[in-house]
């Protein structure tokens, strides 16, 4: 059976610098009737898991280390027997939520996940954060971008470890390049294209 896509639509709060404000999170489970990645298991833990059924979990695979998308990472892990992955870049945002440790193991730009036939491969895209990453499944016709490009333009840079010119270079540079008729995918809201965004990401260089 080829792979899928599966997102669930999870609500809680996101903490950085202060503040804390409430945010819906994109939860995305990615592969077949037997084995699937899941992207970001925020918030909920449990409803993730009667999403995922008896599916086995191959991996955590995180877009970056904001407290909304990993502070239930290792909860949910833990009731699906996977590990959890991000890129080391964000380990300082880790740390900040769980102290001493990291995460079983990083993700670095090119690393390749098969699941279900079809292959999704890492791309370190900083901006949003040091670490953010990206995952390009074109079997699929989508790129999963967390934080970093949204519908509607790039994520938030005005919190600490965020610059507004890195993320513009590394959407330009990695995202861009992709076909315009890419499925976004994002960590928050509805999915948009390749080509729908790249208007305005070219505005906002000028």
């Amino acid at each position: 059976m080829s792979a899928r896509i599966e997102r669930l639509i999870t609500s809680g709060t996101f903490s950085l610098d202060g503040g804390t404000w409430d945010v819906d999170n994109n939860v995305w489970i990615v592969g077949d009737d037997s084995e699937v990645y899941v992207i970001d298991p925020a918030h909920n833990s449990a409803a993730i898991k009667e999403a995922v059924g008896e599916r086995a979990v191959k991996a955590v695979l995180l877009t970056h280390g904001h407290d909304d998308h990993i502070r239930y990472a290792r909860d949910f892990a833990g009731l699906v027997n996977a590990p959890v992955l991000m890129n080391s870049a964000d380990q300082m945002l880790w740390e900040d939520i769980f102290p001493g440790t990291t995460p079983d193991a990083a993700i670095a730009d090119g690393d390749v996940f098969k699941v279900a036939g079809t292959t999704l491969t890492a791309m370190h895209t900083p901006g949003h954060s040091p670490g953010s990453t990206c995952f390009h499944a074109p079997d699929l016709g989508t790129v999963f971008t967390g934080d970093t490009l949204f519908n509607g333009g790039p994520g938030a840079t005005g919190r600490s470890y965020s610059d507004f010119p890195t993320i513009l270079a590394s959407i330009t540079a990695r995202l861009l390049t992709l076909p315009a008729e890419t499925v976004v995918n994002t960590g928050h809201g509805d999915a948009t294209t390749i080509g729908a965004e790249a208007p305005g990401i070219a505005a906002a260089q000028q």
